[in-house]
C-alpha cells in the first residue's frame, strides 16, 4: 500500500535527507506552469516505459497535480518492486499553498 505524506512533511523531509527522489508524474505542460527544484520528471503517461530511470532502492516522494495520479504512480512502482514510495496528498496545488505560497497555481 502507497504510503500517504502531507506536503509540508515531504518538505521538511526532502530539507533534511537529500537521498529521497522527488517525482513528479504531471504532463509536461503543467510542469512548465511551475514546479519544485530538484524534483525528477516523468508523466505518468511515460512511467511504464521509464522505470529504469529510477532505483528500486531509493526513496520515492511522488507528487503530481491533486494527488491522485501520484497514488496511481506509487501502486505501479511497488507493482515494479519499489518498497518506499510515497505520496503527496494534495498535490503541487497543497504544495503551492502550504509550502511555497509564492508558486504559481492553476487549474
Amino acid at each position: 500500500m502507497v504510503q500517504e505524506i502531507s506536503c509540508r512533511e515531504l518538505a521538511t523531509k526532502l530539507e533534511h535527507d537529500r537521498s529521497i527522489v522527488l517525482l513528479d508524474v504531471r504532463e509536461d505542460w503543467e510542469v512548465e506552469i511551475c514546479a519544485i527544484n530538484g524534483a525528477q520528471h516523468i508523466p505518468l503517461s511515460d512511467l511504464q516505459g521509464r522505470v529504469d530511470e529510477l532505483s528500486p532502492e531509493q526513496t520515492l516522494a511522488i507528487i503530481c497535480h491533486h494527488g491522485v495520479r501520484s497514488r496511481h504512480a506509487g501502486i505501479f512502482l511497488e507493482e515494479c518492486g519499489f518498497k518506499d514510495v510515497f505520496n503527496a496528498t494534495g498535490g503541487i496545488d497543497v504544495w503551492a499553498l502550504e509550502v511555497e505560497p509564492d508558486m504559481t497555481r492553476y487549474d
